[in-house]
């Protein structure tokens, strides 16, 4: 696959250097500068919230950082996760004295990292809290929700954690919103086509030009099913079947993300969120604040997801207040 990089080696450190040069409210903090923090000092008292992961998901995760979400993140090389180190340094970019909420895709390394820079915190007198995002549901079944991946609808619990924090919420009221916003929310994807990691000899995985692969992961994680490729409308049917199969009870209102996973175009979005609109109202579903486009990508890979938020009155207050990142502005 072609790129436009430089040297490999280089990839993410020249990206970061251009995302903080066309947004200035976005620093490179820590030693090894691999932690994206607000150019504001952090306001005492209230609550940080941090995330992390590996690059090649942009605006996943950096590109969060901003007023009423993230106020820093760590981040790894392309699907590699944050150092320790770099962990540690977001915590400490967003620590205003009442605590850090670490929140992030439920990935190992991701763990393993933010576990051990916790507990440096810790001795710096730091206290934190960790909310793993777990929405994938193709990646366990629901008994089993507690081992399923992040992927695109972390986003949602960024927004309601991060309108918490600048509301004064405390650290266990941010966690605990932070906690309720995953349990409420659900993505399915679909792949088309394959990325490539910047350096590497072949692509992330092979799929025929004729097939899709239904449930794939956004590092290439093996999906449910792969197949033919079938119509726009068969394809969001099954996603929606899927994700409704596990609605809460009573939920009535829903917030929507219809993701490209990086080269699927706005238009064939739009046509995955007519047929998604049409089946949600069927299923007595108000549709509130839907997004569309790239959210959460896998660099170049072809595809999509669907992700659901089944909102309650406090989950839609805080979606709805007023936020402003790189990637996503709401009031």
């Amino acid at each position: 696959m072609k790129k436009l990089i430089n040297d490999p080696a280089n990839y993410v450190d020249e990206m970061l250097d251009g995302l903080c040069l066309a947004h200035p409210g976005l620093v490179r903090v820590g030693d090894d500068r691999r932690a994206i923090a607000r150019d504001v000092p952090m306001r005492q008292g209230k609550v940080g919230v941090v995330s992390g992961g590996g690059s090649g998901h942009l605006p996943l995760f950096t590109g969060y950082v901003g007023h009423g979400l993230l106020d820093a993140c760590a981040i790894g090389n392309v699907f590699e996760g944050p150092t320790i180190n770099s962990c540690q340094d977001a915590i400490a970019a967003a620590n205003g004295g009442a605590g850090v909420l670490c929140l992030f895709g439920n990935y190992g390394g991701d763990r393993m990292n933010f576990e051990m820079a916790s507990e440096f915190a810790a001795m710096e007198n730091i206290e934190t809290r960790t909310v793993l995002g777990t929405d994938d549901i193709a990646s366990a079944k629901p008994e089993e929700a507690h081992k399923r991946r992040g992927v695109a609808g972390l986003i949602f619990a960024y927004k309601a954690a991060g309108a918490l924090a600048e509301a004064d919420g405390n650290l266990d009221a941010v966690a605990a919103i932070a906690q309720k916003t995953v349990d409420r929310t659900r993505t399915i994807g679909v792949a088309l086509s394959s990325c490539q990691i910047p350096g590497a000899a072949g692509p992330n995985f092979t799929i025929a030009d004729d097939e899709i692969e239904f449930g794939m992961g956004i590092h290439g994680e093996p999906g449910i099913w792969r197949h033919n490729i079938r119509p726009a409308d068969a394809l969001v049917d099954e996603m929606i079947s899927m994700l409704l199969a596990e609605r809460p009870a009573g939920a009535s209102r829903v917030a929507v993300l219809v993701n490209s996973l990086g080269s699927t175009p706005f238009e064939e979005l739009f046509i995955l969120y007519r047929r998604a609109a049409q089946q949600l109202d069927a299923a007595g579903l108000t549709i509130v604040r839907p997004l569309i486009g790239p959210y959460v990508t896998s660099m170049e890979m072809g595809g999509a997801s669907i992700s659901l938020c089944f909102l309650d009155d406090e989950i839609e207050s805080l979606l709805a207040a007023p936020a402003d990142c790189p990637f996503w502005k709401v009031g």
